[in-house]
């Protein structure tokens, strides 16, 4: 160690590993520790903390050394508003705050006082203040933040007030590039759009000039109660030089006919001829309301008038049919990432000719369409640039096709959530060199343990590269499947078995000493999700305790029997872990969906 010096060891050596590594080596010796701390913590320019929820003190410890931080992103999920406005400041340049399930508005106002240099924030928050106190402290952080180039302010829960962003429009800086927001009432967005016109453009002596540079916004992205044409028109007119437009709405109710999206907003969106970037989905929740006046001939309007399209995502067509998804893949010839869900029109006729006009494919995603079979993944399979695959829900996808897909060299991502695979299909995937990463048999029914064993045991590249996993709601996984997991999967960090009612306290008993089980190491568990696990007893509670999964940054234990005791267990399995999360709420792996819904107790 004397022979290394200060300077090389912080360069060469320090510098490149992550925070929590870091943290790691600074407890081998008080060199180390030295060299971390006054070398390599004050150099650091940009910090992400969202792999996990640190409380009040350990944010704190770990970011009294960073005095050089330009961009901060937490997961604020245990943070209060006191414990945020401690960690920003001027020095700040892009603040993301996510999974805010404690703050509230008045935070908001903290950024405008103390961030005044801030260029990109983006916050996603619960509705924990009325309309009037949001806008309020809203407004003072828009007028405190006068360079924003990017703002992101999602606010979710079951009854969001929509007029919260009432007031925006007047203070929205003209620097901004970059918008979203969530939820936004229709007509606010339409004034919204106008406010962009009116500060977009400028008199002269005789004529109107065009939209001034120093107001060019390019992305675009709302939440809404109601995609019309009267709203599609308005941001045309108002932004041409849009290059992405990312629009969602839930209606209450079934959009009259005349207050719907039509062919003529499809067709308007050719006005943005810079656009790359669209995103049209109607999401109704156990309500069947839909785009039901689009049909395959909107669609051809569309893909005439926006030909240089490379990302388009559609939800909520179900009158659209092979001919309009096909038209879309023809005449866009730079798409790099389709997706379209719950299209029940949609089968494998719409990727007959695939190869011959989008070629440059690297994301598909069909959730939910029933009519989708192996066949369209045949025919995408000819798509050799594809990098993630998302068939969630299309429940006549067989074996027939995983021959294909083990042939796909770049693909990532892989969902066969709901699909009809059976375990003689695992074992292409397993003998395959594709570098799956991310993969989901969520609803599976006929794959078990053996599938999971044929996948895993052999020696294909999948056991090397898999590090996500979800294996929720597979009646036929138990404790052989995780013995096979913490036997092959060295890199495997993200874990989910919600619903195995099969999987026992010998799988986490597996799991917590996986390291040792392992040959040559394996990488630490961050995320485990047992919700449901029926079949755990309150005697796992000694694995899930330290010295056990000691890299664990999140754990689901809803509807287990530990939820019964959950004080006792918060207390047993967080001592001396404060940057763990027990989760009994159900959510998914991190807390990324139902955040919203916790309450501080929960937590």
């Amino acid at each position: 160690m004397e022979e290394v010096t200060k300077t090389v060891l912080a360069e060469e050596i320090l510098k490149r590993l992550d925070l929590e590594n870091l943290c790691s080596v600074a407890c081998v010796s008080t060199t180390l520790r030295s060299a971390v701390v006054s070398d390599v913590l004050p150099s650091l320019t940009a910090l992400d903390l969202s792999g996990f929820s640190p409380e009040e003190e350990t944010l704190n410890h770990v970011l009294r050394g960073c005095v050089g931080l330009r961009s901060l992103t937490l997961n604020c999920l245990r943070l209060s508003v006191a414990a945020v406005r401690g960690v920003i400041g001027p020095h700040l340049q892009e603040l993301h705050l996510l999974r805010c399930s404690l703050l509230n508005s008045t935070v908001l106002s903290s950024i405008g006082t103390l961030c005044p240099n801030l260029r990109v924030l983006t916050l996603e928050m619960a509705d924990l203040d009325s309309p009037v106190v949001f806008q309020a402290n809203l407004t003072q952080m828009l007028n405190g933040c006068p360079y924003l180039e990017s703002l992101q302010l999602n606010i979710r829960g079951i009854l969001v007030d929509a007029t919260a962003f009432q007031s925006v429009r007047f203070s929205l800086p003209e620097t901004l590039k970059s918008l979203r927001l969530q939820p936004l009432l229709e007509s606010e967005a339409i004034l919204l759009m106008n406010r962009f016109k009116v500060t977009g453009s400028c008199l002269s002596n005789t004529a109107l000039l065009s939209p001034s540079p120093s107001f060019a916004l390019q992305s675009l992205s709302l939440v809404l109660d109601l995609i019309s044409d009267r709203l599609i028109v308005a941001i045309t007119g108002s932004l041409p030089q849009l290059v992405k437009l990312d629009l969602e709405d839930r209606p209450e109710k079934e959009p009259f006919p005349d207050n719907d999206l039509t062919y003529t907003g499809l067709q308007s969106l050719g006005y943005c001829q810079q656009l790359t970037s669209l995103s049209l989905v109607r999401t109704c929740y156990n309500r069947k309301i839909s785009f039901k006046r689009i049909n395959d001939m909107g669609i051809f309007l569309l893909s005439e008038a926006c030909k240089g399209l490379e990302s388009v995502r559609l939800g909520g067509f179900p009158r659209v049919s092979d001919a309009g998804f096909a038209s879309l893949l023809h005449s866009c010839r730079n798409l790099k990432r389709f997706e379209v869900r719950g299209a029940s029109l949609l089968s494998d006729l719409a990727f007959h000719d695939v190869t011959g006009s989008s070629c440059s494919l690297q994301e598909v995603r069909l959730s939910t369409c029933p009519l989708i079979t192996s066949e369209a993944v045949k025919k995408l399979g000819l798509c050799s640039n594809l990098e993630l695959l998302d068939l969630g829900s299309c429940r006549s996808i067989s074996d027939s096709c995983l021959n294909t897909v083990s042939a796909l060299r770049k693909l990532t991502s892989l969902n066969l959530a709901g699909a009809d695979v059976t375990d003689s299909g695992m074992v292409a995937l397993g003998k395959s060199d594709v570098p799956i990463m991310q993969l989901s048999f969520r609803g599976c029914k006929r794959v078990s343990d053996r599938g999971i064993s044929y996948l895993l045991s052999n020696e294909g590249t999948i056991s090397r590269t898999l590090s996500t996993l979800d294996l929720g709601h597979m009646p036929g996984i138990s404790d052989r499947a995780i013995h096979t997991i913490t036997r092959y999967c060295k890199a495997l960090t993200e874990l989910s078995l919600k619903s195995c009612f099969h999987v026992t306290d010998s799988s986490i008993e597996l799991l917590a000493t996986r390291e040792r089980q392992t040959e040559g190491g394996s990488k630490q568990l961050r995320k485990l999700n047992v919700h449901n696990c029926v079949s755990l007893t309150t005697g796992a509670l000694r694995w899930l305790s330290k010295p056990s999964f000691a890299g664990l940054h999140w754990l689901g234990l809803g509807q287990t029997r530990f939820s019964g005791r959950r004080e006792t267990v918060t207390a047993t399995i967080c001592e001396q872990r404060p940057w763990l999360t027990l989760c009994f709420d159900g959510c998914e792996l991190g807390c990324y969906d139902g955040w919203e819904f916790h309450t501080p107790q929960r937590h």
